[in-house]
């Protein structure tokens, strides 16, 4: 048996014994829910409010630090410089469209919302929001800080989302050389250890939630509807079938790409990042696609994908605006029009800045809604259903970064012709490399 099996014979017994423990989770947690005393349930609410508070700890830095980290990383040179900018546009304007398509659907579907009991819920630090007596203005301007540590400590996410940009893109725009290099190196030792910590706590999540699946049954045995959660999942798949079948063959075909044709070169890619749940793992397959299936150029393939594998996340920007939106309903807030546009760019930057974050979208949702005081406990429910979902955004993720690749592609083809197709020796890996180097 080659290394390469043995490597994925682990991978799959991972899987399998993650399966197992988290099943074993949500099974205690409906058996305590249903027939535990209260001592048991009591333990089970200390579990689950020390979780929320250590989501609370970490959720903002780590989503600030990431995009920080994600911005001031994107540089490149010559014609590495002129693909980064096409890269962020299409990444851009695809995620955004994916969370515009999300707050459209949501609107149509409606889904219910649940009762929630606990009606003392602190609902000042919840940006964009509209509630109470202040105006829209008067939180629009509250967005723009006037003390840096302000927002960290007070959970207002659109002035930390507002820092972590301006962070990022001044540290982009600072000369190459040592101070460049010791804040770069400052900040991704920050994210790494911000990693250390997540991954600490996904080792211990099945108490997590076996804490949330317990506080959840125990207010549906109270006589809480259901319904809703059902509205949300259909929701939240739509969203994601939209983005997959309408939306992104729309941008091919403003690109004059055929989109039947780049899909079907992009399958195995695709069938791939289902099954896998990951975009980094289908990463080398859908290299191999895009180059032998659908014409993309070698330099232009190695370039795009990996940044897009890190950044374009279409399916993460879904499943953030609908779920905020969705628990924010929950927990009794007045969701108007101008939350919902508020926070479809919210969850575009949020989506673009989850580079790297362990549980990608599902984390990353949890961690702003304990950031802003929002009950959290109707996310054990969703996690089981996640892996369905998770496997479906995976591929939306991965089908986002072919039509990004190919959008490039045709964009050097139109505008670099001149740089990229004249010389004799431009079809071959390193005359490609030549190129590259030498265009500006």
């Amino acid at each position: 048996m080659s290394d390469i099996d043995n490597q994925e014979e682990i991978r799959l017994n991972k899987r399998i014994k993650l399966i197992c423990i988290y099943s074993l989770a949500i099974i205690f947690g409906v058996l305590n829910g249903l027939y535990g005393n209260d001592h048991t349930v009591y333990c089970a609410d200390v579990i689950s409010l020390v979780f929320i508070r250590l989501f609370k700890f970490i959720a903002i830095p780590i989503i600030a630090v990431s995009i920080i980290c994600t911005i001031a990383s994107a540089t490149g040179g010559g014609g590495n410089r002129l693909m980064l900018k096409r890269v962020l546009f299409y990444t851009f304007s695809t995620t955004l469209a994916a969370a515009g398509v999300a707050a459209l659907l949501f609107k149509i579907f409606s889904p219910s919302a649940y009762t929630v009991t606990d009606s003392e819920m602190n609902l000042d630090n919840v940006a964009g929001t509209g509630s109470g007596n202040v105006s829209y203005i008067d939180n629009l301007i509250s967005t723009f800080p006037d003390n840096i540590f302000g927002p960290f400590l007070e959970g207002k996410v659109l002035s930390v989302l507002f820092i972590a940009v301006m962070f990022g893109v001044a540290i982009n725009h600072l000369k190459e050389g040592k101070q460049r290099e010791t804040v770069m190196n400052f900040f991704n030792g920050l994210q790494q250890i911000f990693f250390v910590m997540v991954s600490w706590l996904i080792k211990i999540l099945p108490l997590g939630i076996f804490g949330f699946i317990t506080q959840c049954i125990a207010e549906f045995k109270t006589g809480v509807d259901l319904k809703g959660l059902g509205g949300y999942f259909a929701t939240v798949i739509t969203a994601n079938l939209v983005q997959m079948f309408i939306v992104l063959p729309l941008f091919l075909a403003f690109k004059r790409l055929n989109p039947f044709r780049v899909f079907r070169g992009m399958l195995t890619a695709l069938t791939v990042a289902f099954f896998s749940k990951s975009s980094a793992a289908t990463l080398p397959v859908t290299m191999k696609c895009a180059e032998n299936n659908c014409g993309v150029r070698f330099y232009v393939s190695r370039f795009v994908l990996p940044i897009c594998t890190t950044i374009n996340m279409n399916g993460c920007a879904a499943f953030i605006f609908i779920t905020v939106i969705y628990l924010m309903q929950n927990a009794g807030m007045d969701v108007t029009a101008g939350t919902m546009i508020a926070w479809i760019f919210i969850a575009t930057i949020a989506a673009i800045g989850n580079a790297g974050v362990p549980m990608g979208c599902f984390f990353l949702s949890m961690s702003l809604l304990a950031s802003m005081d929002i009950p959290v406990m109707l996310m054990g429910l969703i996690l089981p259903i996640y892996a369905v979902i998770d496997m479906l955004e995976t591929s939306l993720n991965v089908w986002s970064d072919s039509c990004v690749a190919n959008m490039v592609n045709r964009d050097i083809d139109n505008n670099m012709q001149a740089n990229y197709l004249r010389a004799p020796n431009s079809r071959t890996v390193e005359g490609e490399r030549q190129q590259l180097g030498s265009s500006d």
